[in-house]
């Protein structure tokens, strides 16, 4: 399960990115709530992280040629430095009470926009790190390491919240980035397994996008996924909604779901760890559970039996996470990872500009429980169109062994569609 950990610059990134993980989970709870309490709107909040994945939907593609024209050690360093200011601007204006909430909407695009090229480039240093071997054991700690981070910084954020107000959050998160950082700068570089960058040419991003839509084991799951981070992975809208509408909570509250949701997850990315393929049809048949288990808690009548709800909804998730990443990854030839996973994250991630004003205006107008539903039913329908769709090429099953790692037909003829 923790394979890769031996590795001593994987064991040094990987502590880092626990560290600024959780002050990242610390901000974005400070963030909603310190939005919502100041407009009182969950659509504000949909408004705030609109503008955060905007810049991943309009400049994504080019964040992956970036990453994979340039040395991503160095790149990474200057991106999570300014990831570091941005937080501790942000804590300056709200600790010195002059904040607003245009200040927040500009704070999360700046750091949406540090983020187009910190992703790509974060993703692909995974492989020069531990090698093919280990890749998907890599990929797996690093969701399992988000998902951590998720546990305590919840937790941690509400307290904060609560006891000293939202500006001590932001400062914290703003510091934690020295820790990556100076993980980056002690790794031994010659024990890096480096990519030869690509020398700056025209057409490279159209060359990206071709290579993926030539490949149904890399279109199929990007767009499954598309969907699910546009319309289903909008927690921060709906579990504000549940807090303040539904349950009548307070930051704690609003803490303790995510917190939940954070240890089903932690639970699912510590599975994938243990497997060592990443299959189709495991990704969808995860996909539809976790979309038809959003419909179910929606309507969850008291406020135990939906917390309680959030653990597998976690769970499922994160393996509809790991399990496309791992696939798309391993999918891929190393010279053309960072555009390939620079459009993972950009449908990923940048449909949320998309789907969180919509869901947002949902939940305003229709209540926090139609707003839920309406992410999950679209995110169910979804993946049962895709499982129909992967049945028909082929029934495509990644297989990852010590000679290598390949495509091969399902065993059982229909067997994707029969586990979706």
């Amino acid at each position: 399960m923790f394979s890769s950990l031996k590795i001593r610059n994987y064991r040094l990134f990987a502590t880092g990115q626990a560290v600024s993980n959780t002050g990242t989970w610390m901000q974005r709870i400070a963030q909603d709530w310190l939005v919502l309490s100041l407009t009182g709107s969950a659509s504000a909040v949909g408004i705030t992280i609109a503008l955060q994945f905007l810049p991943m939907m309009v400049f994504g593609l080019y964040g992956g040629v970036l990453a994979d024209r340039l040395p991503k050690r160095p790149l990474l360093i200057a991106t999570q430095t300014l990831m570091g200011l941005t937080g501790v601007a942000l804590a300056a204006l709200t600790l010195a009470g002059h904040v607003q909430v245009w200040h927040v909407y500009l704070a999360a695009f700046l750091l949406g926009l540090i983020t187009v090229v910190d992703n790509p480039a974060r993703q692909t240093f995974v492989s020069e790190m531990v090698g093919k071997e280990q890749l998907a054991n890599a990929v797996s700690l690093n969701s399992a390491n988000f998902q951590s981070a998720r546990l305590v910084g919840p937790a941690i954020a509400g307290v904060l919240i609560t006891a000293v107000g939202v500006g001590w959050a932001f400062l914290l998160n703003g510091l934690s980035f020295a820790a990556p950082v100076a993980g980056l700068l002690l790794m031994r570089t010659r024990e890096l397994h480096p990519v030869e960058t690509r020398p700056r040419a025209k057409g490279q991003l159209r060359e990206g996008l071709r290579y993926v839509a030539g490949r149904p084991e890399l279109i199929w799951p990007i767009v499954l996924v598309g969907f699910i981070g546009t319309f289903g992975f909008n927690f921060p809208i709906w579990l504000s909604a549940f807090v303040s509408d539904v349950f009548h909570g307070d930051a704690g509250t609003y803490g303790l779901f995510n917190t939940l949701i954070a240890a089903g997850s932690l639970a699912g990315a510590l599975l994938a760890a243990r497997r060592g393929h990443s299959r189709l049809r495991l990704l969808v048949a995860a996909a539809v559970l976790f979309s038809a288990l959003e419909v179910v808690t929606a309507f969850a009548p008291g406020f135990w039996l939906f917390a309680a709800l959030l653990v597998p909804i976690g769970m499922f998730g994160l393996t509809v996470n790991v399990t496309a990443n791992a696939s798309v990854q391993m999918a891929t030839d190393p010279e053309m990872r960072g555009r390939v996973m620079a459009l993972y994250m950009m449908v990923f991630t940048g449909g949320t500009p998309i789907g969180a004003p919509v869901v947002g205006w949902v939940t305003d107008t229709y209540g926090a429980r139609i707003g839920m539903a309406a992410g999950g039913l679209v995110s169910l329908a979804a993946a049962a169109a895709i499982a129909a769709i992967l049945s028909r090429v082929g029934n495509l099953r990644l297989s990852v062994s010590r000679h290598g790692v390949t495509f091969v037909p399902s065993a059982r003829p229909r067997e994707l569609v029969t586990a979706a």
